[in-house]
């Protein structure tokens, strides 16, 4: 709740700009001004990084006794206050033999916020570049032995903001859920005779939990990075966009087998650093999520696009999933930020043979670390498109895909030649900066970001397969 607070903040006063959010309230005070945090690269590409701080800062990290004492200067920031209300509905049939069961629910969710007079504290950079000016940082420092290894780039915080006063956080959650079973007896002693058994349920659940966060709670931050040399030499990351890194030896160390790529990102065109994956597109494969067993997929689609509404939520996912194909042992039953919901779902990836199971996990996790980097606008549109839809628009987005020219208008699949359903196309393409047009006898793309574009593309056929054969 506090880390979903904090991102909302950060997408409403900083949206594209150097502040990130703070997750976890443990973490407020260790994010003092000169504190190390490490920047942490994730599974592909596109991903935004991780940042995780540190209980060290730059002063303990450099050789000498001197102590590195950080200057920071004081200012008030802004006064924030938000509310934002989320609605979800559902509906989950199955059918065995002569016995039909169908759960439908819909639920509502308000977070409201009120963080109050904020204050921001900021690193005189100057001075520090000064103070450091000669130091050397000591390169058998236990973290910085472990970065070696992990390939991880270390930073140290420029800025944070802080709340002056005791603020409150508070979600209220409202979920209704209906669930009805029909059971059929057919053929009875060889007659035709039907006999139905008809049940009907209602549960209705209302949660308030309010969060109290203390004076003092930093709920965001911004770094710079720092370029460190074998011989521990370092260099504080001015210009924005800079990455920082360790020099190595070893060419399975940053960066030699992990080369930094230049891709247009943002509304400006600016250039941004992403990084390559080492071994290329060939294992973006979702394939294996066709194979999971019909409910499975069922269950799966419909909890992804209830998530598609919450993104902390499917952040969280992606978090729990990334530490499982990793090879982290996790008890997911055990997950404090999971839902039940979200327990089955997991859980159900992993039964069978275990290489299926890593199979699952590995295609699970590239969809949603696709759909993590939607803008909010896309989630929205696929949380509310149909299976036949997404079928639809994967068959013309692979065939648009793989024709350098324009594809003929012959080639659009039957769905997409109603006329809503070929502008919901147009506006969930547009959502990431893809324009489909057409004339009376070609159609064609205009693609501004080819990264949302991949991710798109990803994020509509991973949804398709899951619901493949599905009505």
């Amino acid at each position: 709740m506090f880390s979903k607070a904090t991102d909302k903040f950060v997408r409403q006063v900083d949206p594209e700009g150097s502040l990130i959010h703070v997750s976890r309230v443990n973490d407020s005070k260790k994010l003092v001004p000169m504190a190390l945090v490490v920047k942490r690269n994730r599974t592909w590409f596109w991903q935004k990084p991780k940042y995780q701080p540190t209980d060290l800062t730059l002063s303990d990290l450099l050789q000498g006794d001197k102590v590195l004492a950080p200057v920071v200067s004081k200012k008030v920031f802004l006064t924030f206050e938000g509310t934002y209300r989320g609605n979800v509905s559902g509906t989950l049939g199955t059918e065995v033999g002569s016995s039909s069961a169908t759960l439908r629910g819909e639920g509502s969710c308000k977070l409201q916020s009120c963080f109050g007079k904020l204050n921001k504290e900021e690193l005189d950079v100057r001075k520090l570049l000064q103070d450091s000016s000669g130091r050397l940082v000591e390169m058998q420092n236990p973290l910085m032995q472990q970065l070696e290894k992990r390939a991880d780039v270390l930073a140290v915080v420029k800025e944070r903001v802080l709340t002056t006063k005791p603020c409150s956080i508070t979600q209220t959650q409202k979920e209704q859920c209906s669930f009805q079973g029909i059971l059929g007896l057919l053929g009875m002693l060889g007659n035709s005779v039907k006999v139905f058994s008809k049940d009907s349920s209602n549960v209705e659940v209302e949660s308030v939990v309010s969060l109290e966060v203390p004076s003092g709670t930093v709920i965001a931050y911004s770094i710079l990075e720092l370029e460190i040399k074998k011989n521990g030499h370092f260099d504080i990351c001015l210009q924005p966009g800079t990455i920082g890194g360790i020099e190595a030896d070893s060419f399975a160390s940053w960066p030699s087998d992990d080369p930094l790529d230049m891709v247009d990102r943002g509304c400006n065109g600016e250039k941004v650093a992403t990084r390559t994956p080492p071994s290329g597109p060939q294992e973006m494969d979702l394939s294996p999520l066709a194979q999971l067993p019909e409910f499975t997929r069922w269950s799966f689609f419909k909890r992804l696009q209830e998530a598609l509404m919450d993104r902390t939520a499917l952040s969280y996912m992606e978090c729990v999933l990334e530490e499982l194909c990793s090879g982290e042992t996790l008890d997911i039953a055990e997950g404090e930020e999971l839902s039940e919901r979200d327990r089955e779902s997991l859980s159900a990836l992993l039964d069978g043979d275990a290489e299926d199971g890593r199979g699952h996990l590995s295609a699970a996790h590239l969809l949603l670390s696709a759909m993590e980097e939607l803008p909010d606008q896309t989630l929205s549109l696929l949380s509310e498109s149909c299976p036949d839809f997404l079928q639809a628009l994967d068959i013309l987005m692979c065939r648009l895909k793989e024709g350098s020219e324009a594809v003929s208008i012959q080639c659009l699949p039957l769905h997409l030649q109603d006329n809503p359903a070929f502008e919901l196309a147009e506006q969930l393409l547009g959502s990431t900066q893809v324009t489909l047009r057409r004339d009376s006898h070609r159609l064609w793309t205009e693609t501004a970001d080819e990264v949302l574009h991949l991710v798109l593309c990803l994020s509509v056929q991973g949804l398709s397969l899951l619901c493949k054969g599905l009505k």
